[in-house]
């Protein structure tokens, strides 16, 4: 018996020694993993991962872990005994080894059989697969992967969106550039005239003492297209610019007079004047900013204009990927060129901290870094395929205090507002973790007092919750009273920053949404407060408690609180189930409430708290969340949740009247208008309490600076204009027919702008943008293949035998009749194309 153990031990001793050597030899760059998916069924979608081995030693069965970020994925049928997949945290998931996975030779492959809820579009799709050795549990190896999509059904895909585009597309007209107008946003009043101003670099610039600092900006804009800064000069009446304080309309608002012997803007502040001074600038030829100009031929008008809302703004998250400060110079310009005048700056979340905070080191060292971590106290867990090492991607970053500074230097200079966001208590796991590390450090250096003064865990909390993003550990617990240290510390380095950049500061957003139900229910801390402090009633209250806390301090500090609607909601029994309903309590304390939620039964939800008295900020996700999906193809990237939005969404948007032009519903099927009956209405109390409206592009799948402005243009023009122009004749008029007939109208206007002008304009604009180029719409009907553009002014391109269009191929002018596979592609006027579209006809 002995001798049979002493045997079973060595050949045990001798696998494990082969197998350590097997995994000392292995070079994990020679693994390839593949999704492939098979099929959606229902809202299902089974796939396959096929693990290769490329290298010439064996890959081991055993003594390795793969993780990737995912939506949640299941080892399906017989493969349940070579593999199981578990969550980590959030999208986090690991694959580990069975028994019956088998080592894999040189050129040998795995194949493991997956479900998934239904991949509806490439976003769907796993990510930053990386392996981690049981050996050496704290270092990562990514592993390069490819996925692959289901051929048939992505075609079929394609060939209905195609479709449905070209039938979207058939009311647009094609206009002359010469019949529109030539300002954009539209203008209040326009009227061109005869002649021409001519603007060289011999052209002064002549400034009352308000508007010094919006001249020298401009000069600057003229040294990028004239090659030579103008002057400046103290007194001039011919052949200058003038920028005169007079009397206008109100704030923000200008007039602008430009005839062949000069140009003059008339303002009473200096937003106005800096307006006026952009409207001159959509007056110059788009092609100005691709090279330098010896003229600019300005045509004549006469405007007069100002803005609808106060608020118009766009929010940019760089939480879940960080973008650079040469970005959000860039998007500055952007804003500022179409007078959007709040950049909302969510600088936080559960996947990344992205501002140095003097004092709380850990908040960029820790909180701002995701790669792979056994303990997270030097990173963050990785998400939406950030992978294994820190500070090579999108993943991790921040700015420091001086570029923060910077940011709010010249977002000042051109009248942008910007409102940070400390997303709290939810939405908050970069804060903890980071929070968490300083603990330790503390700690160990045996400096108790010191080592909690930030925390913002109850460290004997055992609640159990998930959020809506996979997280068990991403809440603040609100009981603690470090927690509020934690913010007021972050609140005053804040007010620092702008004080030293001499910029406004009103308000900070403390976000407030989506906080999971089972938070604080076990937490030894939050039942000891609730035994003193009688006044709240239950865990639920909790929810009063923290924001009436956050109100009071931000109120001592001559600010007040922004947040997401919920600053605004309570939990209540409805039909018996808990919901989110109004909460009075705070409607007469200046909260500005950011309403995204006007899905299936919240449609009202944004006139309902304003008749209830909160500022609200329009946000409605259905037509503003310019991070969903331009359409349903499985090509195009952005989220479906909230249905799909494309320029239109945002321009048919009607701020003061949403029920009238909602088209579809969050699946991006026609509204079934039964459902907006009883819906509560906007009163005249409650439209006094609109401030104005934003789009948020949310960076979950944004992972370049190119996919950033892919999502943002041109969807950002439709923001643009209906936060700055009036109410169109469509919106207001009473008939249908003859509202639809006007939207038409007003639609066709719009497109033909973007397509022959502005669009053009950003070719080179602040350097230029890589804005998304829409597909073609295309219909097989009758043998005939017939195509169409969104945006008049680009050119269709096609093959016939099944190649991908190139700026050499066919210009479509007619439907074609070439039997097999075609293929159109829509390209700008320089030649750069969007994504082509595939047909068949048979």
């Amino acid at each position: 018996m002995k001798k049979f153990c002493a045997l079973t031990m060595l050949m045990f001793c001798s696998f494990m020694i082969a197998d350590a050597q097997s995994v000392s030899k292995f070079n994990v760059s020679n693994l390839h993993i593949t999704r492939e998916v098979l099929n959606n069924v229902g809202d299902q979608t089974l796939s396959v991962l096929t693990i290769t081995n490329k290298g010439k030693q064996i890959f081991p069965a055993a003594g390795w872990t793969l993780y990737f970020n995912s939506r949640p994925l299941n080892v399906d049928g017989p493969d349940a005994t070579a593999a199981k997949i578990k969550q980590v945290n959030g999208d986090l998931f690991q694959l580990l080894p069975l028994n019956g996975f088998a080592a894999l030779k040189p050129g040998a492959s795995a194949k493991i059989k997956v479900l998934s809820t239904e991949v509806k579009n490439k976003t769907d799709l796993s990510s930053g697969f990386y392996l981690v050795w049981d050996h050496a549990p704290s270092k990562g190896y990514n592993i390069e992967l490819t996925n692959i999509n289901p051929v048939a059904q992505v075609d079929k895909l394609e060939i209905q969106v195609a479709e449905h585009t070209f039938h979207q597309n058939k009311t647009i007209k094609d206009i002359p550039l010469t019949n529109l107008p030539k300002i954009f946003p539209t203008p209040i009043s326009y009227q061109e005239t005869k002649g021409v101003f001519k603007l060289t670099p011999q052209v002064a610039i002549v400034a009352d003492n308000t508007f010094k600092k919006d001249a020298g900006l401009f000069a600057e804009e003229l040294l990028k297209v004239l090659g030579k800064k103008p002057v400046i000069a103290e007194a001039g009446t011919t052949n200058a610019i003038i920028l005169k304080k007079g009397v206008v309309s109100g704030a923000e608002s200008y007039k602008l007079s430009v005839t062949p012997q000069r140009i003059l803007i008339t303002a009473n502040d200096a937003a106005g004047a800096f307006y006026g001074l952009q409207s001159l600038k959509t007056l110059f030829p788009p092609t100005s900013w691709g090279a330098v100009q010896k003229e600019i031929g300005v045509p004549a008008v006469e405007v007069e204009d100002a803005p609808r809302f106060g608020f118009r703004g766009f929010m940019m998250e760089v939480a879940r990927n960080f973008q650079s400060k040469k970005e959000v110079l860039k998007v500055l310009d952007l804003m500022a060129l179409y007078k959007m005048n709040v950049l909302h700056f969510h600088l936080n979340d559960d996947e990344g901290w992205r501002l140095e905070i003097p004092g709380l080191p850990e908040l960029t060292t820790v909180g701002s870094q995701r790669g792979h971590s056994v303990d997270e106290m030097t990173c963050i867990l990785p998400s939406y395929g950030s992978g294994a090492d820190k500070g090579v991607n999108s993943g991790s970053g921040f700015y420091t205090r001086n570029d923060f500074i910077e940011i709010l230097k010249y977002a000042t200079a051109r009248h942008i507002r910007v409102v940070p966001e400390i997303e709290t208590p939810g939405h908050a796991r970069a804060a903890i973790k980071s929070m968490n590390a300083r603990y330790a450090r503390f700690m160990k250096a045996g400096k108790k007092e010191e080592a909690e003064r930030y925390l913002l865990r109850d460290l004997n909390d055992k609640s159990v919750y998930e959020s809506v993003q996979g997280f068990n550990d991403n809440v603040i617990n609100v009981a603690l009273p470090s927690a509020y240290n934690f913010l007021e510390k972050v609140v005053d380095e804040m007010r620092a920053m702008y004080v030293t950049a001499d910029a406004p500061l009103a308000t900070i957003h403390f976000g407030g949404d989506e906080v999971p139900e089972g938070v604080w229910e076990k937490s030894p801390l939050v039942a000891e407060l609730l035994k003193k402090d009688p006044s709240i009633k239950g865990v639920d209250e909790m929810w009063h408690y923290y924001f009436n806390k956050i109100n009071t301090m931000l109120k001592s500090k001559g600010l007040y609180l922004s947040g997401w609607e919920e600053i605004g909601l309570k939990k209540a029994l409805v039909n018996g189930q808990k919901k989110m309903v109004l909460d009075e309590r705070f409607t007469k304390e200046n909260f500005h409430a950011d309403v995204w939620n006007n899905l299936k039964g919240n449609e009202d939800l944004a006139y309902k708290m304003a008749n209830a008295g909160y500022k609200v900020v329009l946000t409605p996700v259905t037509n503003l969340y310019i991070d969903m999906a331009t359409t349903k193809s499985f090509e195009e990237i952005g989220q479906y949740w909230g249905g799909y939005v494309d320029v239109d969404k945002p321009f048919y948007f009607i701020p003061y009247d949403m029920f009238k032009n909602i088209q579809e519903d969050e699946r991006g099927n026609p509204i079934d208008r039964k459902k907006l009956e009883g819906k509560e209405k906007l009163t005249e109390f409650g439209k006094s309490n609109i401030v104005g409206m934003q789009a948020p592009l949310w960076s979950e799948i944004i992972k370049s600076p190119e996919r950033f402005e892919y999502l943002l243009l041109p969807k950002l023009f439709g923001i643009a204009e209906r936060a700055w122009s009036k109410d169109p004749e469509w919106a207001t008029e009473a008939d249908p027919a003859k509202s639809t007939a006007l939207y038409n109208q007003a639609w066709s206007e719009f497109v033909n702008i973007l397509g022959k002008r502005e669009m053009s304009r950003l070719n080179h604009y602040s350097g230029g943008f890589n804005y998304r180029i829409p597909t073609a719409g295309v219909v097989v009907e009758g043998g005939q293949v017939t195509a169409n553009v969104q945006l008049p002014g680009y050119i269709i391109r096609y093959t016939t035998d099944g190649t991908v269009p190139t700026v050499k191929s066919q210009v479509y002018s007619k439907s074609i009749q070439s039997k097999g596979t075609l293929q159109f592609r829509v390209f700008n006027t320089e030649g750069k194309a969007g994504r082509s579209v595939k047909v068949f006809n048979k």
